[in-house]
């Protein structure tokens, strides 16, 4: 069984074959001083940072794309014992289902929205297998909890999984890897201009600075970074308008293709830009935008949530262009410590800019039941597991 992965990203202009060509110091305009609102987002509690389960965008996921209200948000907290405050050390949002891609079986899965690029839970650093051991009790006691989870969207080889193997070890519980994909990753001490310089061909980078030169015979270029509430709406508009310019405009996959998109996008960058976890990007060609970019970030890191360009400016490549001022943003300003592009893999642009990978991996993990209800547990992962691996042997001989 395989999860589709999602690309958000489109390309103006560049093929795998152009690029990119001068430094991203060079091409950005002088770093804007911090801004007073929004506010530094807070150091990160949390053993990896998941951008898509912190409140900003869950709250506005759950609002648009659940009104049933199916979602289960599990949290698993414990007492301070001074009568305090709890402590959250796990948070997963989950839905019972019962397909397992082609088999019917019942189980519960992390929840991933159309929009959700990432699925690890937020667990408290140091107290990783503690959050997962609360996870796991949760639904294994749930009556619609089903055999099993099926965690989607995780970095195989972060502290999430890391913890999640232990503990199903000490536990005598099978986690069974199904799926595994590499897709792009910013993170690097070094900066911008050495990282351009030492990671994209010279080729690549003559290619774009003649881009660079010619679009700049076309009107007055601007590069900013969004800093000022006064003008969150706004870019909101632009950037929805842009997109809807572009490939996901023709085939009807916009945000403005749907109202509930739409509205998710504007309430996840309105309370994220709140809690200074929205880093907004873009290029204007004589007050006009041409190129945008949308980032979700934090002091644990950072999600490349949504890019768009003008198809009228494809010629000069305006989004590999907006992706060397994020380079500066992320290396320079150092705004987040990596950026996750959350790109299908092999894409052709991103994957030619950035050089680290993030494997991204799918698991079946057993739930524990008593009696009958967990001998049809063992049995449904068995037969999948069986089916599935007989599959795979049958395609190994046919690439043979």
């Amino acid at each position: 069984m395989k999860q589709e992965p999602v690309d958000h990203w489109t390309q103006a202009g560049a093929t795998p074959a152009q690029g990119a060509a001068m430094p991203p110091a060079s091409l950005s305009a002088p770093s804007p001083p911090p801004p007073a609102d929004p506010v530094s987002p807070a150091p990160c509690p949390w053993a990896e940072a998941n951008s898509f389960y912190e409140p900003a965008m869950l709250h506005a996921a759950l609002a648009q794309f659940d009104p049933a209200g199916q979602v289960r948000r599990l949290d698993v907290t414990e007492d301070s014992g001074d009568g305090g405050e709890a402590t959250l050390l796990a948070r997963l949002p989950v839905a019972a289902a019962t397909r397992h891609g082609r088999y019917p079986a019942r189980h519960v899965a992390n929840w991933v929205h159309p929009h959700c690029y990432y699925g690890a839970p937020l667990l408290r650093a140091g107290r990783e297998e503690d959050g997962w051991r609360g996870l796991l009790a949760q639904l294994d006691a749930a009556d619609w909890s089903g055999d099993f989870l099926h965690l989607r969207l995780v970095d195989g080889d972060g502290p999430a999984v890391r913890a999640l193997a232990a503990l199903c070890a000490a536990q005598g519980r099978t986690i069974v890897e199904i799926e595994r994909y590499e897709r792009a990753l910013l993170r690097s001490p070094l900066s911008a201009e050495d990282y351009w310089t030492q990671n994209v061909r010279s080729k690549k980078r003559k290619e774009l600075r003649r881009q660079q030169n010619r679009l700049a015979e076309c009107g007055r270029i601007e590069r900013r970074v969004l800093t000022d509430a006064a003008d969150l709406s706004p870019w909101c508009d632009a950037f929805l308008a842009l997109e809807a310019l572009g490939w996901k405009g023709a085939e009807g996959t916009a945000l403005t293709a749907d109202p509930a998109n739409a509205r998710f996008f504007r309430q996840a960058c309105a309370d994220a830009f709140a809690t200074g976890g929205l880093d907004m990007l873009r290029i204007d060609c004589d007050g006009r935008a041409i190129a945008m970019l949308v980032n979700f970030v934090g002091g644990g890191g950072g999600f490349s949530f949504k890019i768009a360009n003008d198809p009228a400016f494809a010629r000069y490549s305006p989004g590999v262009l907006v992706e060397m001022d994020n380079l500066a943003r992320v290396l320079d300003d150092r705004r987040t410590p990596w950026m996750d592009s959350c790109a299908m893999p092999g894409h052709p642009m991103i994957d030619s800019l950035w050089a680290e990978r993030r494997a991204i991996v799918q698991y079946r993990v057993a739930l524990h039941r008593p009696g009958l209800r967990g001998l049809r547990g063992r049995v449904t992962r068995y037969a999948i597991d069986t089916i599935e691996a007989l599959a795979a042997r049958a395609r190994h001989r046919r690439s043979a």
